[in-house]
């Protein structure tokens, strides 16, 4: 519950600012692919500036994820290795206590007069 009520408190206004950013950028833009000639209409588009300022905003996005990404592949690889080393370790242990629990059954049992 709380983590949702964060979320709304974040994406609410985020929403808001995004939303007044893309009424006040409705001017329509050329990006131009081509540095030689600008004018060349093959190699540009043309789209309200919003637009760019969202795909720029979600590439940057991509682009950092993908970063975070590849930075933390060792840690995952170590979690992975760690996880199937304490597998190995429990099954291991399950196969001693089964071992002992098999010995304990075949030793006869104590004798109580002997021991008092």
């Amino acid at each position: 519950m709380i983590k949702r009520i964060i979320a709304l408190a974040i994406l609410v206004p985020l929403g808001i600012v995004l939303i007044m950013l893309s009424v006040a950028n409705r001017t329509a833009v050329t990006l131009s692919f081509n540095p030689f000639n600008p004018a060349d209409e093959v190699l540009s588009v043309t789209l309200p500036f919003f637009v760019f300022l969202f795909a720029a905003l979600i590439i940057g996005m991509i682009i950092g994820s993908l970063a975070t990404w590849f930075k933390q592949g060792k840690h995952r690889k170590r979690a992975r290795v760690n996880a199937n080393e304490a597998v190995k370790w429990h099954t291991e242990a399950d196969r001693e206590k089964a071992k002992a629990q098999q010995i304990a059954a075949s030793l006869p049992a104590p004798d109580k007069r002997s021991a008092a």
